[in-house]
């Protein structure tokens, strides 16, 4: 087998050797240009969160019509309306309601005759007793039709079931609605509502509802947490979001963790829905979300830097300690948890005493090994050996193998 040797890499090989003999004989002093910092261990307050994304919407989204047939007599708000719980929206006729109320309490009050009558014949008989509890179950039934037909009346006064912001009016003076008589769910807060003049209203699907209220003033936000961190997340944990479209960040709780997964790929995710806390800027509904519920916050931590740990050659954590005075001593730690750049001390260490960080020069790593070089004043990564080859001086050129001076 013949292996062949470009001529372009020849030359970057002669050039690599030939930095080589210059960081060797001319220039180990300024290529390890590694400086020093002292950082003092400090209190600080460390979290660990799981993210997700999410949309606001409105907790209150009620679509709401009438439970009773009749012809429309009053529509009292418009679109763009702000209503409160219990403000009067509409009315039908109440010709036929009232008949039937009349009725209902005329058949009541005759039933309520009859097992008066039936109660004095009664002479302790089996017929007779038969016939009291003949006449007062009847009592029952005109009593029940009489409370239906009184809630009816009610309800030919559609009231608001919740406060809000009233964003749709299907509905005229002289329209004929067929009333459902029953109550279905439609929005965040569900069934009907009583207050005012008004009784029991009747929820139905938005597109078919004759008003529809959406509440400005409580949002909640739903996102999906993976299988592997649902069981972090707890009801009650505290929440951060953000977005381009907000001005600042929003405060949540968690208020419900689910158990059956939302997912519909190989990888299970369950549903986790966060009350916002009332925010002082105005929100939209379907505003895209960033997500961060922190399930675990500790105050008062005693941290330094990361980079000021290193290992020791028994395994054990060590930081070099700086005196008042400028001298310097290894000191062996007890490390805790790390929180991106800085790490907890659980002993070895107190508050304000002073550490040492070596900080690598702009554009190159730092000697000790494994950090991340070319970023202006970030710290070294830990671990490695020392020794590191460093970058060429400034203008030093490759000639063919690849292009112009590279700058250290």
């Amino acid at each position: 087998m013949r292996v062949s040797v470009s001529a372009g890499a020849v030359v970057a090989l002669l050039a690599g050797g030939a930095w080589w003999i210059w960081w060797r004989d001319a220039g180990p002093a300024e290529a390890d240009e590694v400086t020093t910092q002292t950082v003092q261990a400090s209190l600080t307050t460390m979290e660990k969160s799981v993210t997700g994304t999410g949309t606001l919407t409105p907790t209150v989204n009620e679509s709401v019509s009438f439970a009773v047939s009749g012809t429309v007599t009053s529509v009292a708000v418009a679109v763009g309306d702000t209503v409160t719980e219990g403000q009067e929206l509409a009315t039908v006729d109440t010709l036929e309601l009232n008949a039937d109320l009349l009725d209902a309490k005329a058949t009541l009050v005759s039933a309520q005759a009859t097992l008066a009558n039936a109660e004095d014949d009664d002479d302790g008989s089996d017929v007779a007793q038969a016939q009291v509890d003949a006449a007062a179950a009847q009592v029952e039934v005109a009593q029940a039709r009489y409370d239906d037909a009184a809630e009816a009346m009610d309800d030919a006064t559609l009231v608001a079931p919740a406060a809000g912001l009233v964003t749709s009016v299907d509905l005229e003076v002289g329209d004929v609605v067929t009333g459902s008589g029953s109550s279905s769910g439609g929005g965040g807060s569900t069934g009907g509502a009583s207050g005012g003049a008004g009784g029991t209203t009747s929820t139905s699907t938005a597109s078919s509802a004759q008003f529809v209220i959406v509440g400005t003033q409580a949002w909640e936000v739903t996102t999906s947490v993976d299988e592997s961190d649902v069981a972090l997340v707890e009801v009650g944990d505290q929440v951060e979001m953000t977005s381009d479209d907000l001005t600042e960040t929003l405060y949540g709780v968690v208020t419900e963790v689910g158990l059956v997964s939302s997912s519909t790929t190989s990888v299970a995710s369950f549903p986790v829905t966060i009350d916002v806390t009332l925010p002082e800027q105005t929100l939209h509904d379907g505003v895209s979300v960033d997500v961060e519920i922190i399930y675990e916050r500790r105050t008062d931590v005693l941290t330094v830097p990361s980079l000021a740990v290193t290992r020791a050659d028994d395994g054990t954590s060590q930081v070099t300690k700086a005196g008042d005075d400028g001298a310097t001593q290894t000191v062996t730690v007890e490390t805790g948890a790390s929180s991106g750049t800085v790490v907890e001390i659980t002993s070895g260490l107190s508050e304000g005493d002073s550490v040492v960080v070596q900080v690598a020069p702009a554009g190159r790593g730092n000697g000790t090994g494994g950090g991340t070089g070319g970023e202006q004043g970030q710290f070294p990564g830990s671990g490695g050996s020392d020794g590191q080859m460093p970058l060429p001086p400034e203008g030093f050129d490759f000639g063919g193998a690849g292009g112009g001076p590279r700058n250290g």
